[in-house]
């Protein structure tokens, strides 16, 4: 029954037996009511997309969604409770994302009416140079070799400080409490299972995972004391500072230093010089993040943002104006024509971010060009009718201007095995003000074996296996160089206001998954819990970020709610489908925005990955 017939029979019929009168014969006729669980409403998703006009917190588990949460409760805005969530996510999602990771950031101010860059993503030690890696091919992901300078810390302090209203100790409350003890739950007990033998390589990070070789069981209190110590440590140190000065800013600082320059970056310096890594407390003491303004491309009426080209975030702009260009917006969505083109769209534009994408403060980048619609009508022209198997590099140098002046740089697959790597996760918010706060945190993972410094419980990054040891490559390893990141945060305006944060865990996945959802969402306006839900593909036609830089042409993940005559039109075109299951592409988006129209706030998660959102 529909709910327009169910609301016939209420008026009819359902009114008067509420009422205790007797029913017509005619009333007793009719086909009685469904169970209301049993009502399907048009456009119904697997789960709600969540509104309200307060404040939606959405992220990868639902301990950071509460510690975001509090954080609005108490009065913070959207960056306050992102922070939040970042902190306690780095005690609660060890298996994508740990203290000691990296965690790039896009920030909105509702008041100052601006955006910004927070980098978030920590640069190579000093000591660290492509001739220490030079025997093993690769540059390891996991243990002392593998880390970057932890930049977490660090960009969450810069993001209080541009748009905050709270101090490091308040935000950092439910993540200590989180890491005196936090109920264990499946996906991260699963993951402890399955990595305790690899974990067991580092004894500090053995002890601190597997206290007395203990596994952790469903249901179980899990404790992280060593972390607990260090955070409180850090926020002690704000505390203490805005007593003395009344200066939040001062403050902040003062939390943020008591990592970068005190006892806890000793300790690291000290554990990574003990374990044979390359990290010192100088590189620490020195480390500096970055404010920046962001990269921008205007597709189908909407402003996209993101990072510079440190990391693989500008390669979302290149697609979707080289889609836009390819006239995806008149294709149905999720046919077989618009996915061509996704996909084609995709491989021009990841191709050139493994040629010629790398940290701006050491190489030489053709990003007018690259984010051009010159250059995106130019390779647009490249997508026919059938899928290319080959890597097609664009000369963006042509179209800056002058001749080119760095060597040419050919990606290539890596000859050493494969090893394991992990992943991310995303924190997106809105607040009722408008503000909004975008961060894909990582590294620190168990995946393949945690490394935890010293006595600090704090697991350190495992970016350095994205640098290139090639001397050619704009992202080729040196000290003090940021790899180019595979970490993507995104924000989207629509006529200067804004409008959506989204982000993904996923790797080399993460901004071809963000563009699957914002297709459906800028130029089609579909809900946001549906885009989300719909089908996706996923190409591994380009080069991989991770150790051995694995390609595989023409490769196409599908999942297989795309309908099959689709799918063979796709296979008929060339594409090598691997078909997954019905939500099998390994990511899970993550979004909270505000609708133009009213004025009133949305937010969704991914059924994928088992994403959480929260909020009113």
């Amino acid at each position: 029954m529909s709910r327009r017939a169910l609301g016939a029979w209420a008026v009819s019929g359902g009114t008067a037996l509420a009422a205790g009168l007797p029913l017509a014969p005619a009333a007793l006729a009719q086909t009685p009511p469904p169970e209301p669980t049993r009502l399907v409403s048009a456009g119904e998703t697997l789960r709600p997309e969540i509104v309200g006009d307060f404040g939606i917190v959405a992220a990868g588990r639902h301990y950071a969604v509460a510690a975001g949460t509090q954080m609005l409760m108490a009065g913070g805005n959207a960056t306050d409770a992102g922070v939040a969530a970042v902190f306690a996510a780095a005690v609660t999602e060890i298996s994508h994302f740990g203290f000691g990771g990296e965690a790039p950031t896009i920030i909105y101010d509702s008041g100052a009416r601006k955006i910004s860059v927070i980098n978030g993503q920590g640069t190579a030690p000093a000591l660290a140079t492509p001739d220490r890696f030079a025997s093993l091919g690769i540059i390891p992901g996991n243990g002392p070799m593998g880390g970057t300078i932890p930049a977490m810390v660090d960009a969450m302090a810069r993001a209080l400080q541009l748009n905050g209203t709270m101090t490091l100790d308040q935000v950092m409350q439910p993540a200590i409490k989180l890491a005196d003890g936090f109920v264990m739950y499946n996906f991260l007990a699963e993951v402890f299972a399955s990595q305790q033998k690899a974990t067991a390589k580092y004894k500090t990070a053995y002890d601190t995972y597997y206290p007395d070789g203990a596994l952790p069981r469903v249901g179980d209190i899990f404790r992280q004391p060593n972390l607990a110590r260090t955070m409180r440590t850090i926020a002690a140190a704000d505390k203490a500072a805005f007593a003395r000065t009344k200066d939040r800013n001062a403050a902040i600082q003062a939390g943020r230093d008591a990592f970068y320059k005190g006892e806890i970056a000793r300790t690291i310096g000290a554990a990574m010089e003990a374990d044979g890594g390359l990290m010192r407390y100088a590189d620490l003491a020195a480390y500096q993040g970055k404010v920046e303004a962001p990269l921008t491309t205007d597709v189908f009426g909407y402003t996209v943002c993101k990072g510079g080209f440190w990391s693989q975030g500008p390669a979302l702009l290149i697609a979707l104006n080289i889609a836009e260009a390819a006239g995806i917006a008149a294709m149905e969505p999720g046919g077989e024509a618009y996915l061509h083109t996704l996909a084609e769209a995709i491989k021009l534009a990841f191709d050139d971010r493994n040629a010629y994408f790398g940290d701006p403060d050491f190489a030489r980048v053709p990003g007018k060009a690259l984010l051009s619609k010159a250059y995106a009508a130019q390779r647009a022209k490249l997508i026919g009718g059938k899928a290319s198997l080959d890597h097609r590099y664009g000369d963006p140098w042509a179209m800056e201007g002058g001749e080119r002046p760095t060597p040419a740089f050919t990606p290539h697959m890596l000859k050493k095995p494969p090893v394991p790597t992990a992943d991310t996760t995303a924190i997106e918010v809105v607040d009722r003000h408008g503000n909004l706060f975008s961060c894909t945190p990582s590294s620190g993972w168990m995946l393949g074996g945690a490394y935890i410094a010293g006595a600090t419980g704090v697991p350190m990054s495992n970016r350095m296996t994205v640098f290139d040891l090639d001397p050619e490559s704009p992202n080729v390893l040196a000290p003090g160089k940021r790899p180019r990141t595979t970490l993507s945060p995104s924000l989207v305006m629509k006529d200067g206001a804004p409008y959506l944060a989204i982000g993904t865990p996923g790797g080399d996945n993460q901004d071809q998954q963000i563009m699957n959802v914002l297709l459906r969402v800028l130029a089609f306006g579909q809900p946001l819990q549906a885009a989300i839900e719909a089908p996706r593909i996923n190409s591994s036609h380009f080069h991989g970020s991770f150790a051995i830089k694995k390609d595989e042409p023409g490769v196409l993940e599908i999942e297989d709610r795309v309908p099959q005559a689709v799918r063979d039109g796709l296979a008929a075109r060339g594409h090598k489908l691997d078909v997954l299951g019905p939500f099998g592409v390994s990511t899970g988006i993550v979004a909270a925005g505000v609708l133009p129209e009213t004025g009133t706030l949305r937010g969704a998660a991914d059924v994928r990955r088992e994403r959480y959102v929260f909020g009113w």
